[in-house]
Order: C-alpha cells, then structure tokens, then sequence
C-alpha cells in the first residue's frame, strides 16, 4: 500500500511524505524536498557576476571575470553534489534494521544501515536553531551499559519538516517497534 501526503517544512517549503507499507513489519518513508530554485540561483549567479564585473572595472583585469565564472560553475556543482539533498527515505525492516538514504541533486546517494538489534527506540527531539525544530532521532543501545545510549541518529535533519510530518512517520515507526517486541517476547 502506498500513499502519498504534503507538508511543509519549517520554513514554509512544501515536502511530500511518500509512505509505503509493504508488510506489517516492513515500511518506508520517502521525504521529497523543494527543487532547487531557479530563482535564488539566478539571484546568486547575478551578484557574484555583478560584483566581479564591478571589481573588473575598477582594476581592469579580465582574470577577474574567468575566476568569478569558474568559482560560480565549482560552486554550483559541489553544493549539488554535496549540500542539496532531493530526497531522504527511512526504510524499517523489523528483523533487519533501519536504512537511511540521502539522495542528492546531483544523483549521488548516501547510505547508512543500522542493524535493529542496536536501536534502542526512535524519539522525537526538539531542538533550538534560529526557532524550535523538531527532529526524528533513532537512539542507539550502548553495549556497555545496558539502560544507555550511545549514539542520536537524526532522520530528516535536511528537509527539516514540521511536527505534524514528525508525528505521522512516529506513530508508524513506534508500531513496527510495538510489533517486534511482540513477536520477540511470544513463545
């Protein structure tokens, strides 16, 4: 089953929440972010021109305007091939674990798996930048100390989604965790 719901994210951005449940112990959720803006890259691309443009008729040196487009077109690529993130998907496999994957604007993608017998529980976490933000955490079990953690792993951390977004992937992920201990305490 697959539905497929909009939010927004904390500063008036529009995401798509993508849920698929394939078995009562298997789901995933694909977080969609906003496209790159044509606009603010415009705007970008014109003051770093305009201000190198500026700085070429003040000194008349046309190595000015060629560093201003090559630093331009550098930039541009590394922040979409390391910064500008399209899609996160948090996939939960009760026997397995939980995958996370980051796709970039670029096409590159960035995979972490951590094995379920290490999570402890997956929490919502508030948190200060600028204004409150809410974060989706996976805690992880510290092997030495059995009640501790010994890692936070934030989910979404790029989308930066609302609570109302936050809330509807918990409940689904506290079920999963629900039902894993009921079939692990069952004779």
């Amino acid at each position: 089953m697959e539905d497929e719901r909009v939010f927004s994210d904390i500063c008036g951005g529009r995401l798509a929440l993508q849920r698929r449940h394939y078995s009562p112990s298997c789901r995933e959720f694909c977080l969609s972010c906003p496209r790159l803006s044509l606009r603010s890259l415009t705007a970008v691309t014109c003051s770093v021109w305009l201000a190198a443009y500026a700085l070429f008729t003040l000194f008349e040196n046309s190595v000015i305007l060629s560093a201003a487009i090559f630093i331009t077109l550098l930039g541009l690529l590394g922040y979409l091939h390391f910064v500008k993130i399209d899609q996160e998907t948090l996939l939960i496999i009760d026997s397995l674990g939980i995958q996370l994957t980051s796709s970039y604007a670029s096409g590159k993608e960035s995979t972490t798996f951590i094995e379920m017998g290490k999570v402890k529980d997956i929490i919502i976490n508030e948190a200060i930048y600028m204004k409150v933000i809410y974060y989706l955490c996976i805690l992880l079990k510290d092997p030495l100390e059995p009640h501790g953690i010994s890692q936070v792993v934030p989910v979404f951390q790029n989308a930066k989604p609302r609570l109302d977004c936050l809330i509807e992937v918990y409940r689904s992920c506290q079920e999963i965790l629900a039902h894993r201990k009921a079939t692990s305490t069952s004779p």
